[in-house]
């Protein structure tokens, strides 16, 4: 209920600050089961558009843990399906915790797996979570407003939702799995923005 009210309220706040939000591959976002969806950080403002625009599919997604000490923001959050995860020393829980809601058909996953909003070095998080969670990874972009200046600006701000797919335990001839996947992910980071561009 709280996660629907929050959800609709912040898609009201973008479409009257920056008008309507283009999206694209949509369709791509598996219905019949969970998925992890995964999307470079580039802003403090792209998860805010990529939640939106999912939406009604709804999602865990990892924050840091220093914003659940702060009283009224860790109660938003938590109900916002967050889960605390220290940034220097992520431990079990950053992978064990959406691991579980996937396993349990609970909640899908979001994740940024560039580290930073600044990095563009893809961790080998999103992919385990995704293997040990028997779940398909969807690649998805944001481009459009970076800062609060370019939202009131109303820039145009684009979503977009590449094709998913699964992650094996194993490939031939493939002697890390990691950097195999975590290429393809920033392939279909860089075609979906290259088709923005267009």
């Amino acid at each position: 209920m709280f996660y629907t009210f929050i959800f609709k309220l912040v898609r009201f706040l973008t479409l009257i600050l920056n008008g309507r939000t283009k999206v694209v591959g949509k369709e791509n976002l598996p219905t019949d089961e969970k998925f992890v969806l995964v999307a470079p950080h580039r802003t403090y403002l792209d998860p805010v558009y990529i939640a939106v625009t999912s939406y009604p599919f709804r999602f865990s997604f990892m924050a840091k843990q220093e914003l659940f000490k702060i009283p009224v923001l860790n109660w938003i959050i938590r109900h916002l399906n967050a889960f605390p995860v220290d940034r220097e020393k992520p431990g079990v829980s950053a992978i064990k915790t959406p691991v579980n809601y996937l396993k349990n058909d609970e909640l899908n996953v979001m994740i940024f797996p560039s580290g930073s909003r600044h990095s563009t070095e893809l961790k080998g998080g999103a992919i385990t979570i995704a293997r040990l969670g028997k779940s398909k990874i969807v690649p998805a972009v944001y481009s459009g407003p970076l800062t609060m200046k370019d939202l009131l600006l109303r820039k145009q701000a684009t979503v977009k939702f590449g094709e998913p797919f699964e992650v094996k335990r194993k490939i031939e001839g493939v002697d890390d799995i990691n950097e195999y996947y975590s290429n393809i992910i920033q392939e279909a980071f860089d075609e979906l923005d290259e088709s923005t561009n267009q």
